[in-house]
């Protein structure tokens, strides 16, 4: 491996470290040659996802066109055309062994344009639309990686755990999202709870915010039942890797669920005693069992 990609796979995984720490725990679980295609993608995501989100301070047009301007990067790149970014030669290379489809990073990038513009939701399909790009796409990007006895069957359930990984991530940081002006949880959700978005920016957890997240919890939870049937499809040995992910991600509910559904007292995050007890398991549990959230 030449030093520019070598140097563009550190700085994905360095992203990935920095910012992913339930799923960066999970890849140690991977053959070490997998991984780093992991990081690639994930890298990928970060870096466009830091566009849109740590440059808020300009002018929404000034944040597209810095979308626009990297994306444009990446397609060039896709062609063959040369490139100093610091991490697009560790994507496409990623891109080029598993031949990924490239219209799970149209969409994707469809979607991260979107966050500059749209700061709500008015139907949970109008949600799913956005999640479809930003989150679906990752589990269908990663599929060739994990590597798949049936690729056919576990397309689906790839998709419903970004699904299930996205939706916990909107549940856990409505704080975090109403500072950046943004509310995920769709308005005919709120509407069926009676909240309000002023209600949400007042980070008081009242009767009505509480059963807003426990519904959202259980949606989300049906996204995981959902995605269940693809772990035991995976190759074995991806299977450790994406049951640790799958377990620690749904555990965030449930320390949720522990604190009342009160997501304004604190982040929810599953203790590091747990995480590894998580990690344990799955490196024993033998490839093919089925897999379902710890209660």
């Amino acid at each position: 491996m030449d030093t520019d990609l070598a140097a563009a796979y550190a700085r994905c995984r360095e992203l990935h470290r920095e910012h992913g720490r339930t799923y960066y725990l999970a890849t140690r679980l991977l053959p070490a040659w997998k991984r780093r295609h992991v990081h690639a993608l994930y890298g990928f995501t970060r870096y466009a996802d830091e566009i849109v989100d740590r440059t808020e301070s300009r002018p929404a047009a000034e944040r597209a066109a810095l979308l626009t301007a990297w994306s444009e990067q990446f397609l060039a790149g896709l062609r063959g055309e040369p490139t100093d970014d610091e991490l697009l030669p560790a994507v496409l290379h990623t891109i080029a062994v598993f031949d990924l489809d490239l219209e799970d990073f149209e969409k994707f990038l469809r979607s991260m344009a979107m966050d500059i513009t749209v700061t709500s939701y008015r139907t949970y399909d109008d949600l799913l639309d956005y999640m479809e790009g930003s989150a679906a796409v990752i589990g269908t990007m990663m599929l060739p990686i994990l590597g798949t006895s049936d690729r056919a069957a576990a397309r689906e359930p790839a998709r419903q755990l970004g699904f299930a990984f996205q939706l916990t991530n909107f549940i856990r940081d409505v704080a975090e999202d109403l500072e950046r002006g943004r509310v995920y949880l769709p308005q005919e959700h709120l509407d069926e709870h009676g909240v309000t978005a002023e209600m949400l920016r007042a980070r008081v957890a009242t009767p009505e915010v509480k059963a807003l997240i426990r519904a959202e919890t259980d949606r989300a939870r049906e996204h995981y039942t959902a995605a269940a049937p693809g772990i035991p499809l995976l190759e074995p040995a991806s299977q450790a890797c994406m049951r640790t992910a799958y377990q620690l991600y749904g555990g965030i509910l449930a320390e949720i669920e522990a604190a009342d559904y009160d997501v304004f007292a604190r982040r929810a995050t599953v203790p590091n005693r747990r995480r590894a007890a998580v990690a344990v398991r799955s490196l024993l549990t033998r490839p093919g069992t089925p897999i379902e959230l710890a209660a």
